[in-house]
């Protein structure tokens, strides 16, 4: 999403490098992989980074600081070998097998040129100038939806052009026919799915009722998040703060209670966040409950942050619309579409605590508002709370 701090932007950028290359060591690869890489000699990396490379490519702590350092190498030889090859030069990857660069040239003859860069060459006969061109001249058609996206593939030395086999109808055919047209570089891949742009849910953003209105993300939980019960009835649709289409209210119960829970489509990845709405996100941790008297704050999209005390526990609320029982009584201000809103505190306010449901005031004059605890609404629902 479009306010995803720096930071974690660039561990991504670092874990999709390597995951552009082979997914795991293999047995029979040589240990230093290019240019005689070893742990020994590599860099400090944060230890974040490394327990990530470890967990996703089936890597140990040896092998993850090698891969790392080995990839860093391999970056800088294709820079070098571009361009002495000019326009021979013909894609680079590294290969899965033996872990080295491997780099396409249309001219035999460049071969040493290639090696004496610590890389093996590949003799192929597009050069990458060529399959650019290719697919700039694709990016000028209209694609049918079965059409899920094409690109340059360098180790094929072609232009793939994917299609979601399970769709493919008359249109896609005759796109596929129109790109082979172009070049005979194109070459067509049936694949299981097609992509589907991804966003975060994360506490305290907003989210729109398709019956109408504005409500407030409470706790990312496995599969969706949990909100107020007012906001929504079973069977409600959801869209994000972003109006994409979001989820649909599986469970909510108001009066009584205020709590509810909606489960968000493939598109909505929950995250252990509730935003600051200071461009940080603080990370749940956990649910403990805090004591009365004690500091808590609170996220909502209409006045965002504010702070207040917790004054009592167990308040019964008699709303216009019924009595919800069981509710936390807290000296900080909100309005309306605050609710549903995330409530924290703790050490770093990495303590769920629960979801907002009502009040008086506001955060002009001050006020009273009243939130459902969270263990609640886990325990009815069994639901997971998403932690970080």
């Amino acid at each position: 999403m479009n306010r995803t701090s720096a930071a974690r932007l660039a561990a991504a950028a670092l874990l999709a490098t390597g995951a552009a290359t082979a997914l795991s060591v293999p047995a029979n690869a040589d240990p230093a992989g290019p240019y005689g890489a070893t742990a020994s000699d590599t860099e400090s990396y944060p230890a974040e980074l490394l327990q990530a490379v470890q967990r996703d490519l089936g890597l140990n702590a040896e092998q993850a600081r090698v891969r790392l350092a080995s990839d860093a190498r391999s970056g800088e030889a294709e820079a070098k070998v571009r361009d002495v090859l000019g326009d021979t030069f013909a894609g680079a990857w590294i290969d899965s097998a033996s872990g080295k660069l491997t780099v396409g040239v249309t001219d035999a003859a460049k071969s040493d040129a290639v090696r004496a860069h610590g890389a093996e060459p590949q003799v192929v006969p597009f050069s990458q100038r060529s399959l650019v061109g290719t697919k700039t001249a694709l990016d000028t058609l209209s694609a049918p939806q079965a059409i899920t996206g094409w690109r340059v593939d360098d180790k094929s030395n072609s232009v793939v052009v994917e299609v979601n086999r399970h769709v493919r109808d008359a249109a896609a055919d005759k796109f596929l026919a129109t790109a082979k047209a172009v070049s005979p570089a194109v070459r067509v891949v049936e694949v299981e799915h097609s992509p589907t742009t991804l966003y975060d849910t994360r506490g305290g953003d907003a989210y729109y009722m398709g019956s109408g209105g504005r409500c407030s993300v409470g706790f990312s939980v496995s599969g969706g998040f949990v909100t107020a019960g007012h906001c929504g009835r079973v069977g409600t649709t959801t869209t994000g703060y972003n109006r994409v289409s979001q989820g649909t209210f599986r469970g909510s119960s108001f009066p009584g209670n205020d709590y509810a829970w909606v489960a968000t489509n493939t598109s909505w990845t929950s995250r252990p966040w509730v935003n600051r709405y200071n461009g940080t996100n603080v990370t749940v941790r956990g649910s403990s409950e805090a004591a009365v008297g004690a500091t808590i704050c609170r996220s909502g999209s209409t006045t965002g942050w504010r702070c207040g005390t917790v004054q009592a526990k167990n308040s019964t609320v008699n709303y216009p619309q019924g009595t919800v029982y069981g509710l936390t009584r807290t000296s900080a201000c909100a309005e309306p579409g605050d609710s549903g809103g995330s409530w924290v505190a703790g050490t770093s306010f990495g303590q769920a605590q629960g979801v907002t449901s009502g009040g008086s005031g506001n955060c002009t004059s001050g006020g009273t508002t009243y939130f459902q605890p969270l263990n609640e609404i886990l325990s009815v629902y069994g639901l997971r709370l998403t932690i970080g």
